[in-house]
Formats: structure tokens, sequence, C-alpha cells
């Protein structure tokens, strides 16, 4: 564990608490604008410090977490679960984890261009409130 006077990029933090799995995909979100700091991005080489709240953008996923340690090497996860703190609002930990149970259309292989009743019948269930209210949760 890092001391308070020692500086920390935020791309080595980021690695260190295991949410990005390697330093180079840390610094690639760093760059592409995906971690933020007060909604303003942060470059890879930004000093960390203890009590800031950063959002992650992870793919679909997002984080927000709060610097409570600064971990220099990364270690195990039950280490560097206690150098932060998950501040991720439940509605959004849901949202994403919702995703992954949407039904998926599929037709069988080798049937061909759906006729023009498939499609409505398609277009009905789409527009449908059951279909909308997935669609809500996704976002």
């Amino acid at each position: 564990m890092a001391s308070e006077n020692e500086k920390l990029r935020i791309d080595k933090y980021l690695w260190a608490i295991r949410i990005f799995k390697t330093r180079s995909l840390a610094t690639e979100a760093c760059k592409a604008g995906r971690v933020k700091l007060n909604g303003t991005n942060v470059k890879p080489s930004y000093v960390v410090k203890l009590g800031e709240t950063y959002s992650i953008q992870k793919g679909i996923e997002r984080k927000v977490i709060l610097v409570t340690g600064l971990l220099e090497r990364r270690g195990d996860a039950k280490i560097a679960a206690e150098n932060y703190e998950d501040k991720t609002p439940l509605e959004e930990t849901y949202g994403f984890k919702s995703t992954f149970h949407a039904p998926i259309l599929k037709r069988d292989r080798g049937t061909g261009r759906p006729t023009k009743r498939d499609r409505r019948e398609i277009d009905d269930l789409k527009s449908s409130e059951w279909w909308k209210d997935g669609e809500k949760e996704s976002e």
C-alpha cells in the first residue's frame, strides 16, 4: 500500500484494484474518455488522491468508485476491494445484469427470409410493452 505522499497514476491504480485486466487497457480507457472525475475526462497520468470519486465506463458496464486507499502493485482481490468503495447505483448494477437475460430473437437456420406475415409478427413483438421494458432496463 502506497503512502499519501507518493504519486500514483490513475491507469496504474485502476489496474491494481482490478477494474481492468491489464494496465494498457486502463490506459486506453483513460485516453478514450471512459474514466471521468466530476464529469471531466482524466488522462492516464493523472495522480490519484484519496477521497476522489471516479466514473468508469467499461463496455456496457458503468462503475462509480470512491478511492479509500492507494495500491501500487496488483494483489489479490480481497486487498484490492479494501482500497476502493463501489458507489454504483443499484439500478445501473441490475440494469447491466438484466441485459444478459433479455430475450434473443432467433430464426432457424435455413428458413430463409421472413415472410410478410413473419415480419409483422416480429414488429408487433418489438413494439409491445414487454419488449420496451427490456430496452429501458439495458440503457
